[in-house]
């Protein structure tokens, strides 16, 4: 089946919003019913070639698309979070590189948890190695998979807009672009509605060691819509390539009637 792909056409109140799960949510519904359309090839060229800016369990056994292992294992807990883009927040929690090819399948978990009413996937070799005390997760591996891991996580951590200006500070790649968004942000009133959620899969547009982009989709109504992210490595950890100013966190955004295009990987 035929997919179409769409720019948020949203202003600039509904900026700040679109950085939580909820809001993307929203999103999606929103560009299913408006139909507007561009070229899927020219959007996610678009994303690829940007440049960068300078918790509870669901069950360890459950593995969704990826393989069960020991439900013991736990991301260890950090209980001094570290500030934005400084060296303090890679310390300790380098996890070896492992294989650089790119996963065209859905990679092995240790478990799913819920973070941020957000099922995201564990794994002891790709991360990630430690949860700070804010629920924030953070040091995965230095590889395609460990982004993959990464960018679930970083969607998790997006979702409570009550926390938004610290996640950025946390996840997003150091610069004037992440200094705009917590501009916008801190003129936002921030939402208490979330909806429990999980990501149904991931596509990788480009991928190297140090740099991924990733287009993740969302289950909404009958179809899917997805948001496109971009991780960067630095500090020792992966971090989000913030969006330009004037523009919504994830954007592009796409809709699909399936995941043909797509590696199907949910946790429950």
């Amino acid at each position: 089946m035929s997919e179409t792909e769409d720019q948020s056409p949203f202003g600039r109140g509904f900026i700040a919003a679109c950085i939580v799960i909820a809001a993307v949510l929203l999103c999606g519904a929103l560009l299913l019913i408006t139909g507007l359309t561009t070229d899927p090839t020219a959007a996610s060229a678009s994303t690829a070639s940007s440049a960068a800016d300078g918790s509870g369990s669901v069950g360890g056994s459950v593995a969704g698309s990826g393989e069960p292992s020991d439900p013991a294992a736990t991301p260890s807990s950090s209980g001094n979070p570290s500030a934005a883009g400084d060296g303090a927040r890679s310390g300790g929690c380098a996890l070896p590189d492992g294989d650089q090819a790119i996963p065209s399948k859905a990679p092995s978990v240790d478990g799913w948890d819920v973070s941020r009413r957000v099922v995201v996937p564990r794994s002891a070799s790709y991360g990630p190695a430690k949860t700070d005390t804010d629920g924030f997760r953070r040091c995965f591996a230095h590889s395609p998979t460990g982004a993959v891991f990464a960018a679930y996580s970083a969607v998790a951590a997006l979702a409570d807009q009550r926390q938004a200006i610290p996640t950025v500070q946390k996840l997003m790649v150091p610069g004037p672009n992440t200094q705009a968004l917590i501009r916008e942000l801190t003129k936002e009133e921030p939402s208490t509605d979330s909806e429990a959620s999980q990501l149904a899969g991931y596509r990788i547009l480009d991928a190297d060691q140090d740099r991924a982009t990733i287009m993740l989709a969302v289950p909404v109504e009958s179809a899917y819509m997805s948001l496109t992210l971009t991780l960067i490595w630095h500090a020792n950890d992966w971090h989000l390539q913030p969006p330009p100013p004037g523009e919504p966190v994830g954007a592009p955004y796409s809709q699909h009637r399936n995941l043909n295009d797509f590696v199907a990987w949910s946790g429950v």
